[in-house]
C-alpha cells in the first residue's frame, strides 16, 4: 500500500486572481499558506481480482476506470492509464467544501500515490499542472490554480500566474518568531457550514466573461483584492502582523462584492461583533465563500474571541505552519 499526505491551504491575499477568466486578462497573483491538516490518499494493487475499487462518501466497485462516478477520481486514473486492479480510499483532518482546498488536495495526493505506483516521479510544477490539466481542461471546472499548486508545494508561498496561466512559484521565508504569532493571532473557526465553491466561482466567472451589468464590479473589485494581496505579501514579509490583520478587513469588503453567495448568514454580524469586543482587526470566510472556516485575526483576548465564538458553535481549529507539499510517507 502506497499512502500520501497533502496539506491544506490558507490563502492570505489575491484569492479569485488565479481564475482564468481573470488573469488572462490582468494576470493573478495568489498568497497563500499550507497547514498541518492533511489529506491522505491509500491506493493499493489487489491480488485476487482486477475490480476498481473506489472508498468516499459512497463506495463504487467497477471493471474499468472510465465507469466511476467520482470525477476526481476516474479522470486521474485514466490520465496515468490505470484501468483496472486498483483499490483507492482517503481520509481528512478537515471535511471537504470548507474552503481549505480539499477536492485539488485529493487529486493531487491521488496522483502522487499512483505515480509512487507506477515507480514514476515528476517535478513539483509538473505535478501540479497535472492537476489543474484535469481540472480545468478534462473537468471544466470553473475553479483556479492555486489550490492544486499549494498542494502540490505547501509552504507559505507566492504564485505570480501570467496571462497565458504560466505559473511562478517562490517561497515565502518568516521570522520565527513572526510565524508563531502568526498561529497565535489567526483564529481558524470552523462554521459547520459547507458549500461547493463551483457554485461561486461559476458566479463569479459568468459576470467576468458575459460582461453581465455588474461585471465591472467583480472586476474592479478583483483588481483591488490583487493590490490587497501585494500589500498582505509585504506586510508578512516585514512581520507586520497587525497591518496584515487590516488589511485582512479591507480584502473582506471587497470579496463582498464578487458573489450574492460569498457570506454565511449571520457571519457578518458575528465578524463585525467581533472587531467590537475582542479587537479583532481583520478576517476572511476561507476559500471562495459561502461557509466552511473563518479566520479572524486577533492580536489579543484570544481566550475571550474563542469563548465568543464557541457560543456562536464555530469551533476554532488549532493548526501549524506546513512547509511541504504533497508526499509519500508510506510505500510498500
Amino acid at each position: 500500500m502506497i499512502v500520501s499526505k497533502t496539506p491544506f491551504r490558507l490563502t492570505l491575499g489575491g484569492g479569485g486572481t488565479d481564475l482564468p477568466s481573470f488573469y488572462q486578462k490582468h494576470g493573478g497573483f495568489i498568497f497563500a499558506t499550507g497547514l498541518t491538516k492533511y489529506m491522505y490518499v491509500m491506493v493499493n494493487r489487489p491480488t485476487a481480482d482486477n475490480w476498481v475499487r473506489l472508498h468516499h462518501n459512497e463506495i463504487e466497485k467497477v471493471r474499468h476506470a472510465s465507469e466511476l462516478n467520482h470525477d476526481l477520481a476516474r479522470e486521474a486514473l485514466l490520465h496515468l492509464g490505470i484501468t483496472e486492479s486498483i483499490e483507492i480510499s482517503a481520509l481528512a483532518d478537515i471535511p471537504a467544501g470548507t474552503g481549505l482546498g480539499s477536492s485539488s488536495c485529493y487529486l493531487v495526493g491521488l496522483l502522487k500515490a499512483l505515480r509512487a505506483l507506477q515507480h514514476t516521479t515528476v517535478p513539483t510544477t509538473e505535478l501540479a499542472e497535472e492537476a489543474c490539466h484535469i481540472e480545468l481542461n478534462r473537468l471544466n471546472k470553473p475553479i483556479g490554480k492555486q489550490d492544486q499548486y499549494m498542494a502540490a508545494y505547501g509552504g507559505m508561498t507566492v504564485l505570480d500566474i501570467s496571462k497565458d496561466g504560466r505559473v511562478t512559484v517562490r517561497n515565502v521565508e518568516m521570522k520565527n518568531c513572526a510565524a508563531t504569532d502568526f498561529v497565535s493571532n489567526v483564529h481558524l473557526y470552523y462554521t459547520g457550514v459547507k458549500r461547493d465553491a463551483v457554485d461561486i466561482l461559476s458566479e463569479q466567472c459568468r459576470k467576468m466573461q458575459n460582461h453581465e451589468s455588474d461585471s465591472a464590479l467583480v472586476e474592479d473589485s478583483l483588481l483591488r483584492i490583487k493590490e490587497i494581496g501585494y500589500k498582505t505579501l509585504a506586510a508578512i514579509e516585514q512581520g507586520n502582523l497587525d497591518n496584515f490583520g487590516s488589511l485582512c478587513d479591507e480584502h473582506w469588503q471587497h470579496k463582498l462584492k464578487l458573489s450574492s453567495k460569498v457570506s454565511v448568514p449571520g457571519m457578518n454580524e458575528i465578524y463585525e461583533e467581533t472587531k467590537k469586543r475582542f479587537g479583532v482587526l481583520g478576517g476572511k470566510i476561507a476559500g471562495a465563500g459561502g461557509g466552511g472556516f473563518l479566520m479572524l485575526y486577533c492580536p489579543s483576548k484570544h481566550q475571550e474571541l474563542t469563548r465568543f465564538m464557541h457560543e456562536q458553535r464555530c469551533k476554532r481549529i488549532e493548526y501549524g505552519l506546513a512547509d511541504m507539499g504533497a508526499r509519500i510517507i508510506t510505500s510498500d
